[in-house]
This record gives structure tokens, sequence and C-alpha cells, in this order.
């Protein structure tokens, strides 16, 4: 029960590693607001987690304070977040990204960072305390190649965290981020293009470990660093990739 008391909110819970972190918060004994574009995915996992679900939009600003608002007003001053919501383009030369695909990326794996913050640090600087978790990615770090503005989305996401945990921490406030590996969740089929045995393959010769991560492993993570077991943790972009980035 290391999360009991905690209110949580877990963007992108509906599926893959949201709702796997979302599931593990509320077995460690948190409240979760379990925040997603598809209301019934979202609804799905809270009914499972003895959680609430809330529809949220993460790259528009008024469906951000709208969903925000509505899990306080159920659950009451909200003091962890995880920043999980992400997409990503298809693989793709660079210059052939579509302008459209390219704004939705930044839209939702950046500018949510931003929304979210907006809607809920004037509360823990507030109450004197938080913690914050930007699920970002391998990607950041170690880029592969066609999944260029993906990858610098990611990036961004891990100096934001850096940023963020440098100007909050006076406040009590604690942000860190998780670089995940590519996991068997919704989005394995769009990192790769098509999936299949050949191209599967190819993506596993580059992790030491040998195979995808999955929603429990990000949870685990994800359930530590935002435990008081790491209180002295913040700033760090921690790596659950098998050995990838190495």
């Amino acid at each position: 029960m290391r999360l009991e008391g905690r209110t949580a909110i877990v963007t992108g819970g509906g599926s893959g590693f949201g709702a796997g972190i979302a599931a593990a918060f509320a077995r460690e004994g948190a409240q979760v607001a379990v925040l997603d574009v598809n209301l019934d995915a979202a609804e799905g996992v809270a009914s499972d987690i003895g959680g609430r679900a809330f529809h949220c939009d993460v790259s528009d600003g008024a469906s951000v304070t709208a969903a925000i608002e509505a899990a306080e007003a159920a659950l009451g001053p909200v003091d962890t977040l995880v920043n999980n919501a992400g997409v990503t383009h298809l693989p793709a030369a660079l210059e052939e990204v579509t302008e459209a695909d390219f704004d939705r990326v930044l839209a939702v794996n950046a500018k949510s960072v931003y929304l979210t913050a907006r809607a809920l640090v004037p509360g823990f600087k507030e109450r004197g305390g938080g913690a914050i978790l930007n699920i970002a990615s391998t990607a950041g770090v170690s880029p592969r190649p066609r999944l260029n503005w993906y990858n610098a989305s990611k990036g961004w996401m891990i100096t934001a965290t850096r940023t963020m945990a440098v100007e909050l921490a006076p406040f009590g406030v604690r942000v860190n981020a998780l670089n995940p590996v590519a996991g068997e969740t919704p989005l394995l089929t769009s990192f790769m293009g098509e999936d299949t045995p050949e191209i599967r393959a190819k993506f596993l010769s580059t992790i030491p470990i040998g195979r995808f991560s999955t929603p429990e492993d990000i949870a685990a993570a994800a359930v530590f660093l935002c435990s008081d077991e790491a209180s002295m943790i913040t700033g760090v972009a921690l790596e659950v990739d098998g050995g990838r980035c190495i």
C-alpha cells in the first residue's frame, strides 16, 4: 500500500501502459482517475480497478481543465499525475510526415504536459507537494530512423521533466520520467509500420533482454517513482528498456 491516501490522475489510462499504471496504483492504495479520449476504454479500466473514468483530449486545454476539475470534484485534490497519453506517426522519412501528423504528435506528446501542469501545479504548490511522472521513451535518448518527430517529442518530454523538476523542487513537487522501450501496447504496430514476425525479430534484436516491455514493467517503475520511497529522486528519466540504450 505504498500509495495509500494518494489521489492520482493517469492520462491515456484506457489501454496499454496507462491501464497497467492505473491498476498498479489502485492496488497500492491510491484513488485513481482514469482519463482517456476513449471514454468507453477508460470506464472499462476504472470499473476493473475501482477507479473513476473521465473523458479527456489531452491536446485540448478546455478538455484537460474540465476533466481535472471533474476528477477533483469526485475524488478530492489530486497529488499525483501521470502524463502517459501518447501517439506516434507511422514510420516515414522525416520530410514525408504530414503536417497534420506532426501537429498531432506534438500536441498529444508535448503540449499535454504543459496543459496538465497548468491545471494541477497551482494546487500542488498551495498544498506543498505532489508527484508528476511523464512517460517518455527510449526514442528520446536513442532515436530510431523514420520516427523522427515522435523521437523529438519524447526528447522534449525528457527535457521538460528536468526543467520542471528544478523549478518545482522548492515547492515539494517531484517530477520524473520513464523511458520505456517498445511494448506490447496498441502503439506497437504503429512503431513497426506493420506487425510481422520478421519486423518483430528486428526490433527485438536491439533489446538485450530479448523481449518487449509490458504494462506491468512500466507500472512497477511508476509506483516506485511516485511513492515516498523515491522522495530523494527528481529530474530522473529512468530507462525501463531491457538494456536497449546501453
